[in-house]
């Protein structure tokens, strides 16, 4: 049985995520927000419910006691105070696999004009603060794997494709229930794509922005 804790677990990836974990026979959700009447019904019965901030130190490292995996679906201009406090938690209670999302555009990798419209789009702050808590990650010694997904739809398709940091970025869209299988594929082979930072992208999405982006 693995212990998987999703950190912000209302958040509309970590939604497609724990339905997904449901299915697997093998996996215990906790599921760790601010606020838990943000899940319906359904959702909270999927796991144990703990309510709280990850900048709570003490609940936090309450939480992960026993814990496997680590999967944090968060955001915010705090990010990198998120990260950094995440990693102090998990590296005193002993976890050592993250699985986190973050976004793309952190390292420069996306070319061209889709690359300079997801910078305008981001603006200034937002990619360093979101880089920073990435490599806080990576400078750690927890067994992570960060993904950057493409600019996000509702579509209801798995389909995407995977680019590995240094190397230009593909595509300019992918579904959340894509990110969702993808984490949920990763509690089930969590050796897999250790210490990598991995670009999502739907193929064949290439262009100057994404399509269903009219603005």
């Amino acid at each position: 049985m693995k212990n998987v804790i999703v950190l912000g677990a209302a958040g509309n990836i970590a939604k497609f995520a724990e339905e997904y974990l449901a299915q697997q026979g093998d996996v215990k959700l906790t599921l760790y927000l601010r606020h838990p009447d943000k899940l319906k019904t359904g959702e909270a019965k999927l796991g144990t419910i703990v309510q709280g901030d990850v900048l709570d130190e003490t609940t936090l490292v309450s939480a992960l006691q026993g814990q496997d995996i680590v999967y944090a679906n968060l955001a915010g201009t705090d990010i990198k105070q998120q990260a950094e406090t995440i990693i102090k938690a998990m590296d005193q209670v002993g976890v050592k696999r993250l699985i986190w999302i973050s976004s793309i555009g952190i390292y420069d990798e996306v070319p061209g004009k889709f690359g300079e419209w997801n910078n305008k789009m981001l603006g200034e702050t937002y990619l360093p603060t979101y880089a920073a808590a990435v490599k806080a990650i990576e400078d750690s010694d927890l067994d992570y794997t960060v993904l950057r997904p493409a600019w996000l739809s509702n579509k209801d398709e798995v389909s995407y494709e995977l680019t590995q940091k240094g190397k230009p970025f593909k595509g300019t869209e992918v579904s959340r229930k894509s990110i969702g299988e993808l984490v949920a594929k990763l509690v089930g082979s969590p050796e897999k794509h250790l210490h990598e930072s991995l670009g999502v992208n739907k193929p064949n999405t290439a262009g100057d922005k994404p399509a269903w982006y009219q603005k």
